[in-house]
């Protein structure tokens, strides 16, 4: 039983940045849109274009102890685009389900010491409320994006120093469980995903196996 996790924000809020403190050999990378990476080390498992049987394939063979979906909303973008010139609601149905599927295929089927990170952007809402951002209001109507996650950081920045929120406010969708961070934190996924290892006490702070 592997654990999804949702990192939300804007573009340029340091999402991407986040990885900057693992090992070239530590994460698997699904660069969805197959943008540059905002720092100069190289990741060894990156795979620029990558769409669902791609992120499935890995998972299924479980060599790494955490992977990162950069940046996930475009899965559902770019197969809205795949598809605009259908007629009818069901490729909305599909696009929500299909993402769905991912994250329950990680939550089931992946090693229990697994973690997958979805960086993500948001939208706000007409009354201020910030949430993950889908592909329009039919998806928004069938999946409650950020329901399938129990850890939802919010990225945020004031242009010179980036943090995580790890708790909401009434207008933000970040949660944690109890005592799992300790209020805002850095903008550190690595230090995130020793938080989970060790409050989860997972174990394999570091990367114990190889791709």
């Amino acid at each position: 039983m592997g654990i999804p996790v949702l990192i939300l924000g804007e573009s340029g809020s340091g999402k991407s940045a986040s990885m900057r403190n693992f090992d070239s050999d530590e994460i698997g990378l699904f660069n969805i849109a197959s943008k540059p990476l905002p720092f100069r080390r190289k990741l060894a498992h990156k795979l620029d274009g990558a769409a669902y049987p791609h992120i499935i394939s890995s998972l299924s063979k479980g060599k790494l102890k955490r992977y990162v979906i950069d940046d996930s909303q475009y899965l559902m973008a770019f197969e809205l685009f795949d598809r605009a010139k259908e007629t009818g609601y069901n490729k909305f149905t599909d696009i929500a389900k299909n993402f769905y599927d991912l994250v329950q295929f990680i939550i089931k089927f992946t090693p229990p010491d697994c973690i997958v990170y979805f960086l993500h952007h948001t939208d706000t809402s007409e009354t201020g409320k910030i949430k993950a951002k889908t592909s329009g209001k039919m998806i928004d109507n069938q999946l409650t994006l950020e329901g399938l996650f129990s850890i939802v950081l919010l990225c945020a920045t004031d242009g010179i120093t980036h943090k995580f929120i790890t708790q909401s406010d009434g207008f933000t969708p970040a949660k944690s469980p109890m005592e799992m961070f300790e209020g805002e934190i850095e903008n550190d996924l690595k230090l995130v995903d020793t938080k989970i290892r060790e409050y989860y006490e997972l174990g394999g702070t570091a990367n114990e196996q190889t791709a």
